[in-house]
This record gives structure tokens, sequence and C-alpha cells, in this order.
């Protein structure tokens, strides 16, 4: 089975409402209305209205970059995944690391939400990593598999249709430090093969496994040619149309690039 390459665009907490169409604008025009890998985009919840509209005719998709795990209801400052795909959204983050050890949200909180996410109608995109220390510690296997296993607790088989998961070690986001391609395989090999543990070998060879951290069109084509890579989720270098695109590009497959 060939896997569909993805990347994808984190703007975090950036841009304002002109320069995210901007950046919409110039990211749906370089990809057109058909492209050889899925390229979605995440803006700021604000701005996902004005995205989504630029994004209608393109090959590009648009996610939120969370979604709260309840339906709707007196929960002040969060965002319901059927908002989210009301205003045009096809994807949901789920457990960043920025939510997971900025705010302190656990594996529990993350299931729910990837349920809530699924059952508006949405794809997950699933984030697992290990801090630095967990690393030093040699805990990065229990770590990035327990968390993708919790995460998921009390899904079935036939959701992973809909999840794709992101290993993204907290210690390369954002700090210029990236793992290397053997070291970006070997965890994205074991996530695979804890897939087939948990569930069977088709949902292991299906589900998309991408690398985020310092993703940049320098490394960008070195980490991707990992048997077990199958894209990027793109932080800081998706804030410009050229960078990011370039990264499309190089996530190619390699009989186009």
């Amino acid at each position: 089975m060939t896997r569909r390459p993805m990347v994808g665009g984190n703007w975090k907490m950036h841009l304002d409402a002109a320069a995210a169409t901007a950046l919409a604008t110039d990211v749906a025009g370089g990809i057109g209305a058909d492209s050889l890998v899925d390229v979605a985009v995440f803006p700021p919840t604000p701005y996902l209205h004005l995205v989504a509209e630029i994004a209608r005719g393109a090959a590009l998709q648009v996610g939120g970059q969370d979604a709260s795990g309840e339906t709707q209801g007196a929960y002040t400052g969060q965002t319901a995944a059927s908002m989210l795909f009301d205003v045009g959204c096809s994807w949901a983050l789920v457990g960043h690391s920025e939510r997971r050890h900025g705010l302190g949200e656990d594996d529990a909180l993350a299931s729910r939400k990837v349920r809530a996410a699924l059952d508006a109608g949405l794809r997950v995109l699933l984030c697992v990593g290990e801090t630095l220390e967990e690393r030093e510690a040699g805990r990065t296997f229990p770590t990035v598999c327990g968390q993708f296993e919790h995460s998921l607790h009390g899904i079935q088989t036939a959701d992973l249709e809909r999840i794709d998961i992101a290993y993204e070690p907290v210690w390369a986001i954002g700090t210029g430090r990236t793992a290397g391609p053997s070291e970006a395989q070997e965890v994205h090999a074991a996530l695979r093969e804890t897939v087939a543990l948990l569930y069977d070998a088709r949902s292991a060879e299906r589900i998309r496994i991408l690398y985020g951290g310092s993703v940049k069109p320098a490394n960008a084509q070195a980490l991707m040619a990992c048997e077990d890579v199958d894209g990027a989720l793109v932080g800081g270098a998706s804030l410009e149309s050229e960078p990011f695109l370039d990264i499309v590009r190089a996530a190619f497959p390699p009989e186009h690039s």
C-alpha cells in the first residue's frame, strides 16, 4: 500500500487577518486545484473562516489547532469540533505538545477530543512526542507509543481511517534542533508497530505518520525519504509561502520530484 504524503502548516498564534489571507492565497495558488500531496493549514481560530473560503476550489485543506472534548455548553473559550466543521474545516489537531506540556492536557482529555472531532465529521491529526528529559532517560518509545495508545482509548479500527499521527519531539519544536532521519525513522517505525499491535496490520500500513519539529526546506527531503515518514507538520517555516511550498515539493513521490 502506498501512503499519500501529507504536509501540514501549523500557524500557531501568529499573523493577523490580512497576513493570514495573503498567506492562504499564496499557498492555495502554489498547490493549485490538484496535488500529489495532501496539504493542510491550521490557522488561528479567528481566521479559519477566511482561510476556508480561500481554500475552496483549491487542493488546500483547513484544520483547527484544537477542538473541545465537549459538544456544546458552558465552556468559555473553547471551540466545538462541530463549529470547526461548520466553518469549513476538515481537520483538527489534537494533543499538540504546546497543549500537553504547556497547558497540562493529558491523554484522557486528548481521547475525548479525538472522539468529538470524529463525531463531528473531521479528520484528526494526533500529535505525540517526548521531552528532552524523557529522551535522555531512554523513555522515548514508551512515552510516544503510550501517548498514542491512551489518546485513542475507545477508538475502534474503523475510526483509524480518519486518523493520522504527527511525531513531534518536544525538544525539537521551535528550538532549531531536529531529529535526524535515522532518529525520526526509528520512532515512526515503533509507532507503526504499535498500531499493528493495538489494531491490525492493514491499519498500520495505511496510517500516515508525519514528522514535526523544526522542519525546514533544508532538511525536509532527507526526513521524508525515510520509509515510515509520510510527510511533515511544519511550524515556523509554514508562515511564509515559499519555504512551505518548498517543503510540500520535497514530499512529492520520487518519480515526480
